[in-house]
């Protein structure tokens, strides 16, 4: 009893944080359930008539544009973050296992990297991107983000964590390759880790406004983030458009909710073998 009266204070500063994110989320599920008329005049929360309204508007909008994006969006969150992802798993695990000179300078140069906000690299890159011809093209929004200094941290940290020196020795003695081990032994053990990765990249990629509002001129090219705010900035002209904004908006959480909900698996798995081991 001492103890669940003790916790509390912690389980209601966690509700009260959980309300705070959670709370424009549900405004924007409810507010696109309503038409042009009902958003202005009902209360934030009151539901609304015009889900489906909205929703085939939507996708007429230019030829159903909105899809598009959409497409873009998944192609430069699902690609970007499986390459980032790959990098980082290789470039972690050869800095936690491996012993050569210059490893600590790499890990150091790599902790200054998470250091620079992403918003000082955007300008440079696409000045770099420019000159190779690349700026306006997918490959603009996708190679700025494969290598990732602080996935490849997590992976370095985890793969030391996860993985035993003793387990790797028994293989060198059996024979294996470092490719074999590094395949069939320790990359299945840095899953849990190397899904934490996925999903924190694909999410940063999924709502990365700068840096393809900078490289990318084309807006059949535009990912969710920047073609929304297209369609913010033109309802200003256009107050018709703000209905479109809320049920575009809507929809891009629906993917990043159906991922985490179909990832966690990773996680309760790693932690009930982790149960079963100690």
């Amino acid at each position: 009893m001492r103890s669940a009266v003790r916790g509390l204070p912690g389980t209601a500063v966690l509700l009260l944080g959980a309300a705070y994110c959670l709370l424009p989320v549900g405004w924007v599920l409810v507010a696109s359930s309503k038409s042009r008329a009902e958003l202005f005049s009902q209360n934030a929360f009151e539901p609304g008539t015009g889900l489906l309204d909205n929703l085939l508007e939507l996708s007429r909008y230019r030829e159903g544009i909105f899809w598009q994006w959409m497409l873009n969006t998944a192609l430069y969150a699902g690609a970007g973050a499986l390459l980032s992802t790959a990098v980082a798993a290789v470039s972690g695990y050869a800095l936690a296992v491996y012993r050569f000179r210059g490893r600590n300078l790499i890990f150091n140069v790599l902790i200054g990297g998470i250091l620079v906000p992403s918003v000082v690299l955007a300008i440079p890159q696409y000045l770099l991107l420019a000159k190779l011809g690349l700026a306006n093209t997918y490959w603009a929004v996708l190679l700025p983000g494969i290598v990732h200094p602080y996935s490849i941290y997590l992976a370095r940290v985890y793969a030391a964590a996860a993985i035993p020196a003793s387990l790797l020795d028994a293989g060198r003695i059996d024979g294996a390759s470092e490719v074999r081990m590094l395949v069939r032994i320790s990359l299945p053990m840095m899953t849990p880790g190397l899904v934490t990765i996925f999903l924190f990249q694909f999410v940063a990629i999924w709502n990365n406004f700068l840096l393809p509002y900078i490289m990318l001129a084309d807006d059949t090219k535009f990912p969710l983030t920047v073609g929304l705010y297209t369609l913010l900035v033109s309802g200003a002209n256009q107050p018709s458009l703000y209905t479109l904004v809320i049920t575009g908006s809507a929809l891009s959480i629906i993917p990043l909710v159906a991922l985490f909900l179909t990832m966690q698996r990773y996680w309760r798995t790693d932690l009930s073998s982790g149960a079963v081991k100690s």
